[in-house]
């Protein structure tokens, strides 16, 4: 899942990102609405945390282009106001969830999370390939009912080759799905976390190398 947390609280910001990033989120963080809409722009994001007052561009602003550039983007708006008008106003926009503050971190993640499952084409609750399967929601993979141990990032590349279930996915969508944007798109670390994936998965091979193409399951 990636993730664009779009805040201009810099604290909030980090605390809010660092959070997501343990359950297993690839975050990008934008400190105002100008670089929110570049990201999106460049980036495909499962779901945009979105802050409504942004500087340089307001956040309903980035929410109605959001909605009209990046309709399979889900939106999940944070406000400080409260009232039904505001909520009324904030999906009226296009924001598919309105949280307003302050929350509590396990609600943003829950939403955070429900959204993911909505973006794009229907997604099963729990991923299956083989006598492989992987919940999202509670971050744990199993072959034959064992638990995997898989770190996050790991997680996160099985996430993306069991949801192409068995078509072929290239190294740079690996990197674009379950890395943020720091990441030096020059290095090996996909090749690096899928030979580490390949070991806790064992035998048989679960996870195919397609010569120049990229991995499938």
């Amino acid at each position: 899942m990636r993730v664009l947390l779009a805040e201009d609280e810099p604290r909030v910001a980090a605390a809010i990102a660092r959070g997501l990033r343990r359950h297993g989120a690839a975050v990008d963080v934008a400190p105002d609405g100008a670089q929110a809409l570049f990201n999106a722009r460049v980036h495909p994001y499962d779901v945009v945390v979105l802050d409504r007052d942004l500087p340089e561009v307001h956040g309903d602003d980035v929410c109605r282009a959001l909605n009209a550039e990046r309709p399979d983007t889900k939106i999940l708006m944070l406000t400080a106001a409260r009232t039904t008008d505001d909520l009324v106003t904030g999906l009226a926009l296009g924001a598919d969830d309105y949280l307003p503050k302050p929350f509590r971190f396990a609600e943003l993640v829950a939403r955070v999370q429900a959204l993911s499952r909505r973006a794009g084409a229907a997604r099963p609750p729990v991923l299956r390939h083989g006598d492989v399967e992987l919940d999202p929601a509670t971050r744990v993979a199993t072959r034959g009912g064992t638990d995997l141990g898989l770190s996050p990032k790991e997680l996160a590349v099985l996430e993306v080759l069991l949801r192409a279930d068995g078509a072929v996915v290239s190294g740079e969508d690996l990197l674009e799905r379950a890395w943020d944007a720091n990441v030096d798109p020059f290095t090996n670390t996909v090749r690096m976390t899928v030979m580490k994936l390949r070991r806790k998965l064992g035998e048989p091979a679960f996870v195919h190398t397609v010569p120049g193409a990229g991995y499938r399951v």
